[in-house]
């Protein structure tokens, strides 16, 4: 064998002794791999399997409170706060879906978090109602997962509560302490004084800011070297009316809520103060035939049947029959009575159509009408026009502003009482005109 021979078949051996290591190399790094794979996925079964028993050991790993008011007010902020607390002894990873009212229309909030074994969260969320009645809250969904996060299960939690949503007695109070105490100036609510000369005479007090100018006594003011005034004491007992218009011109929607659940609070708010000052008060609501009719009164529980007999109200889709309203007046109150009319005009014609009933039901009593202007038409008159469809919207939301204050003039005019305002500054607005008329004795 030659030099050259040798040397191919040592190449040779050492090129297939090469294969059969590599080729062996490959077969045990193979059955090393598959023996990795299959001890791994024993253990992913194992911790699977262990995942499944810690999320489903416990029937019930997490319990479910939800803290809400029996009774909400109608358009202000309500909290309700919902409860959760791990009963197990092992942390719990959970999302809680909770049962929103369907007034909410909120699909779309989860609550998220890791709740260490026997702690308690509370979350929070605020649902503010935009109509009157009962609302329903339904049950509560989990998710829960452990800390592998391997296994996941879903369970119900019933927890179905339905609350009444009742005319907001927070701005009551809220509008009493403004009257009645001495922070009245902040917001414009202002408690004037009587001027009027066949009030009763209470007693000289000295002068603050506020007092009317006319009632200084200047003999008392010469002898104390102060500014003095007489003070009068208001009449009392007397008779006042809250008449609420329920037919389709009050539905229309202002922030979510209807101008007829505006009326209402404002009702409420009204007749409380009323009460308080010492006069009797009323309810009357009509549509195209006659609701509610509550005599006037100052009883312990007149405030009560007030709350109950505002909660009952809603709106008619008919005309407002103002004929059938003055023959009702006529035939239910029979003394001289302070009648505040919650209504809403849209045309001159629909206001003068009304008109010559509305001047029949002033010659007997003090009739005071409130209707509404839009913020709406407000912020499009005012607007920056870009464009000339800008500048025409600017236009016709113009006019009809004007439109507004020109029956607000036309009802003053005939000798009516009348009260323009926007939703937001309805009762503020409405106990500042009884105020006035009380201090004027115009009642």
């Amino acid at each position: 064998m030659n030099y050259f021979s040798s040397t191919y078949l040592t190449r040779f051996f050492f090129l297939c002794l090469g294969a059969i290591v590599v080729c062996f190399a490959a077969s045990f790094a193979i059955f090393s791999l598959y023996f990795i794979a299959k001890v791994a996925l024993i253990v992913l079964l194992g911790m699977t399997m262990l995942d499944w028993l810690l999320v489903f050991a416990a029937k019930s790993p997490l319990t479910f409170e939800r803290e809400v008011n029996e009774r909400l007010n109608l358009g202000d902020i309500n909290n309700v706060n919902l409860k959760v607390t791990n009963t197990t002894v092992q942390p719990i990873n959970f999302q809680l879906y909770e049962g929103f009212p369907v007034e909410m229309q909120d699909r779309s909030t989860v609550f998220k978090t890791i709740l260490a074994p026997g702690n308690t969260k509370t979350f929070t969320y605020q649902f503010t109602p935009k109509q009157r009645g009962e609302h329903t809250f339904g049950s509560a969904f989990f998710v829960i997962a452990s800390v592998f996060s391997l296994v996941s299960r879903r369970f119900e939690v019933a927890a179905e509560k339905t609350v009444a949503v009742y005319p907001s007695v927070l701005q009551m109070k809220k509008f009493e302490l403004l009257v009645f105490q001495q922070q009245k100036t902040s917001v414009g609510v202002k408690k004037i004084r009587r001027i009027g000369n066949n009030s009763e005479f209470e007693q000289i007090k000295p002068y603050v800011q506020g007092d009317e100018p006319k009632t200084i006594n200047w003999k008392a003011t010469s002898r104390k070297f102060d500014l003095m005034v007489n003070q009068y004491q208001e009449e009392k007992s007397q008779h006042i009316y809250c008449i609420i218009d329920k037919s389709r011109n009050m539905q229309i929607s202002f922030e979510g809520m209807s101008l007829l659940d505006y009326a209402i609070n404002s009702t409420l708010v009204f007749s409380n103060i009323a009460l308080k000052n010492g006069d009797k008060t009323g309810l009357f609501t009509f549509s195209d035939k006659m609701g509610t009719r509550l005599p006037a009164n100052r009883t312990a529980g007149q405030m009560k049947r007030i709350v109950e007999e505002l909660y009952n109200q809603r709106t008619q889709f008919h005309e407002p029959n103002y004929e059938l309203l003055y023959q009702s007046i006529r035939r239910t109150i029979s003394t001289r009575s302070l009648l505040v009319l919650f209504t809403n005009f849209q045309t001159e014609f629909a206001m003068r159509r009304v008109l010559p009933m509305l001047r029949r039901i002033n010659q007997k009593h003090l009739l005071v009408v409130v209707f509404f202007e839009s913020t709406d038409l407000q912020e499009l008159a005012f607007q920056p026009m870009k464009t000339t469809s800008d500048v025409y919207v600017s236009a016709v939301a113009e006019r009809m502003i004007t439109l507004k204050s020109r029956m607000a003039m036309e009802l003053k005019q005939n000798g009516i009482q009348t009260i323009l305002t926007t939703p937001a500054d309805l009762s503020i607005h409405t106990i500042n005109k009884y105020l006035e008329l009380k201090a004027k004795g115009a009642i």
